[in-house]
């Protein structure tokens, strides 16, 4: 039996042990209760609460305005619908690049009023002292490499990370600094796959990739692209499983069609 199918509830020690026995990990994206129940109820591993809300949810054009107080409504809606798959809540941007001390207090709002069971920064070396000192609290942390979106202006494309030899050993560097601070786990997106498999098989602890190859110990993406209920987002390693958005479409020009039609409701249908 696979350490996955044992998991009655999915821990940052089932994803360690997964690692080590071979096993891949998937992870989605997720930001409200009825999604997110259907999602957990597949037997994913992971459950994202992504500051990708920001984009797909509220229709941001970055991640980067989103709050640390919406950030905690999708995790509380979320953990009320999961009971098997760890629940990762990305902490948003300003709320752990300048002070360790903000960073800590920010997780442990996110921790105490959500349920969550580990949260997620962006960064390496720079970000070193908040993700020490929120793990030093107790705190799961789950490290992003290479693009880092909350820093798009910062890089001024969303192009594939870490190509040139000295941001690839800057990157390798930073994800053992992140190990060795803690981290449980590392996601690297965008970045050359060669790359990620060299840093994954470097690291102990296991890493997630989104544009990253298949050689990561585990795979990621937004429930909403993935289900195509967002069309206008297709990057190469974008894989559409559904096309929600012509079902949706359907469904409501359905919907419509029988209102105006006086067919819906019928006799059936009324009381």
């Amino acid at each position: 039996m696979s350490v996955a199918s044992r998991a009655k509830r999915v821990t940052t020690n089932t994803l360690h042990e997964m690692k080590v026995n071979g096993e891949k990990i998937a992870m989605l994206t997720a930001y409200d209760f009825s999604l997110a129940r259907l999602v957990d109820a597949t037997g994913i591993d992971v459950i994202l609460v992504g500051d990708s809300a920001s984009n797909v949810m509220a229709g941001h054009e970055t991640t980067v305005p989103i709050t640390l107080d919406q950030m905690i409504y999708h995790a509380q809606s979320v953990v009320r619908a999961v009971q098997r798959a760890l629940v990762v809540v990305d902490m948003p941007f300003g709320t752990y690049q300048s002070d360790s001390n903000n960073a800590l207090k920010s997780a442990i709002r996110i921790m105490k009023e959500t349920g969550g069971h580990a949260v997620k920064l962006e960064g390496g070396g720079e970000v070193l002292s908040s993700v020490r000192k929120i793990i030093d609290a107790g705190i799961p942390v789950m490290g992003h490499l290479g693009l880092t979106p909350q820093s798009i202006y910062k890089f001024g494309t969303y192009s594939v990370r870490a190509k040139e030899e000295e941001e690839a050993e800057r990157l390798l560097n930073d994800a053992k600094m992140l190990e060795e601070a803690g981290c449980f786990s590392i996601v690297f997106e965008k970045i050359p796959a060669r790359l990620a498999a060299r840093v994954s098989s470097s690291l102990s602890i296991p890493t997630i990739g989104i544009g990253a190859g298949a050689d990561c110990d585990g795979q990621v993406l937004v429930l909403h692209d993935m289900l195509g209920i967002t069309q206008e987002f297709s990057p190469r390693f974008l894989r559409r499983y559904a096309d929600l958005e012509e079902t949706i479409d359907s469904a409501i020009r359905g919907y419509i069609g029988d209102v105006r039609s006086g067919s819906f409701p019928s006799e059936e249908e009324s009381y």
